[in-house]
């Protein structure tokens, strides 16, 4: 069960309006290496988990990636909720805006939309946050390069950095998912004898 809190996990104000940043900047809303599917990706995965730490630990970073796409999507929707036609055109989104005006639709930076071919769920808890460790390591590179193409904005450049350092402290989390995962699985593994004890009523033991 989750409980939303009507307010965005971190601040965003974007006081000018800029169609050409929103053109990259949703590619971690609905990109290969983007929020969406990273919570999608950690939370189905959670249920294949040997043990309920490594359950916990997908089950809180998915919730948190929704709440940064949440993010992203007011990003998005700030740098573009203004804009001019012309404005829109020169940054290269009248194919985007032809088909989805300036609501925020899931597609990467080059307009492919989302895919659930992004989501990595293999049925095996070490290939999985293998898995999970790179993506995070993609999400903070996109991030770092949105910074760069961000230059002086601080309105955008702001929330950005903020969800990098989330990228960064996600990464150790699954590292500690990891080693404990691999830890659970490396344990020896102990049978109880199976057999009932004797009833002392059925006068076995006499």
């Amino acid at each position: 069960m989750w409980t939303y809190n009507k307010m965005l996990e971190y601040p965003i104000n974007i006081k000018c309006t800029d169609p050409r940043l929103a053109k990259v900047i949703i590619s971690q809303y609905g990109g290969p290496d983007g929020e969406l599917a990273a919570s999608l990706r950690y939370l189905s995965q959670k249920f294949g988990m040997p043990d309920q730490n490594a359950k916990a630990i997908l089950n809180d970073i998915g919730t948190e990636e929704l709440a940064h796409l949440e993010m992203v999507g007011t990003i998005v929707h700030q740098l573009t909720k203004d804009a001019s036609v012309e404005e829109i055109e020169k940054a290269g989104l009248a194919p985007y805006y032809t088909d989805h005006g300036v609501d925020v639709y899931p597609s990467s930076a080059s307009g492919v939309p989302f895919t659930a071919a992004y989501i990595a769920c293999k049925g095996d808890p070490i290939a999985n946050l293998q898995e999970d460790l790179a993506a995070e390591q993609k999400a903070r590179a996109t991030y770092e390069k949105l910074i760069n193409l961000c230059r002086d904005n601080p309105d955008v450049i702001d929330p950005l950095r903020y969800l990098r350092q989330r990228e960064v402290v996600h990464f150790q989390r699954f590292g500690e998912a990891l080693r404990g995962v691999q830890d659970k699985l490396a344990q020896k593994k102990f049978y109880m004898n199976d057999m009932k004890p004797l009833d002392n009523d059925c006068g076995c033991n006499k």
